[in-house]
């Protein structure tokens, strides 16, 4: 089990700030995308190596540990293995990062083999109720505007979740009794999963509202008319007014994301133009142009 430095990993000094680990975690969220990196085993393995170092560095308390501990992991996961301490029971992590995927063995030497599920809850003295489980699952932005079922393994059992359309960022489902077994006899606690969004590379999130960049040709720009836009279920035209400046937004209704149980509900698009300059004029086009500045003078 090889130590993993993951300040290293995200590209950040030990001393970054939680902005500074937040955007260093999204860029390389972004860059090795499944949906950008299709069939790129080393791209697969550099966003899960991201993904669980956001783990650690994004919480302050499991950052505080992983600080504290550092390259002397080994003694404490010897002090552990000789019964001085554990982690509490956990899922089984592939099932949070596609087929194969899981956190690696450092990992889960620091914080348990329930690593990135936060641990237990602390129940109050003296009941008899188990404690709660809380636990973290990435779902892609498609995901959560489509829903989706998802299969993880706690304690041996295969548990099947299932995620509504619209399911949001840091929504918590709650599966009863699937915690902790109760003390003499008492009830379970409670299994608590949030919800995480994995960054896209064309879609940003706000609320229940859809942001992305849309490439517009000068032309269409200076003069006005439709173009494709594709959002995440359908493409529509949308019309442009002549003399379109780039970086300028337009609202398409109902086009954003779902409304988390209300099947007829959707929030708003907001796209913004970014006006893309010809290459590769040919002689004739460069005239034309020449002509056109001629006469603006």
């Amino acid at each position: 089990m090889d130590y993993k430095d993951y300040y290293k990993i995200l590209g950040v000094k030990k001393d970054a700030s939680a902005d500074e680990i937040k955007k260093a975690y999204r860029k390389l969220a972004v860059k090795y995308h499944p949906d950008k990196n299709a069939g790129n085993k080393a791209a697969e393995e550099k966003f899960k190596e991201a993904n669980e170092a956001n783990e650690v560095l994004g919480n302050p308390e499991k950052r505080k540990k992983y600080d504290e501990l550092g390259e002397n992991w080994q003694a404490h996961q010897q002090y552990a293995n000789q019964g001085g301490g554990r982690g509490p029971a956990g899922f089984d992590t592939s099932s949070f990062y596609g087929d194969g995927g899981q956190f690696s063995s450092f990992f889960e030497s620091i914080f348990g083999s329930g690593a990135g599920f936060g641990g237990a809850r602390q129940r109050a003295p003296q009941t008899r109720k188990g404690q709660d489980q809380e636990g973290t699952i990435t779902l892609t932005i498609e995901e959560s505007f489509h829903g989706v079922s998802k299969q993880v393994t706690l304690e041996g059992s295969k548990l099947n979740l299932k995620f509504k359309p619209g399911t949001a960022e840091g929504q918590v489902l709650r599966l009863k009794g699937k915690g902790s077994p109760g003390y003499a006899g008492g009830e379970a606690g409670d299994l608590l999963i949030t919800v995480h969004l994995a960054p896209h590379p064309r879609y940003e999130v706000k609320g229940h509202d859809l942001y992305f960049d849309q490439p517009l040709d000068i032309y269409t720009a200076i003069l006005g008319g439709k173009i494709s836009v594709q959002s995440i279920d359908k493409a529509v035209m949308m019309p442009i007014p002549a003399g379109t400046d780039s970086h300028k937004t337009f609202r398409l209704k109902g086009m954003g994301m779902p409304v988390f149980g209300k099947t007829d509900e959707r929030g708003d698009a907001y796209v913004r133009v970014v006006i893309q300059v010809p290459k590769g004029l040919s002689e004739e086009e460069k005239g034309l142009f020449e002509k056109l500045r001629e006469l603006k003078k």
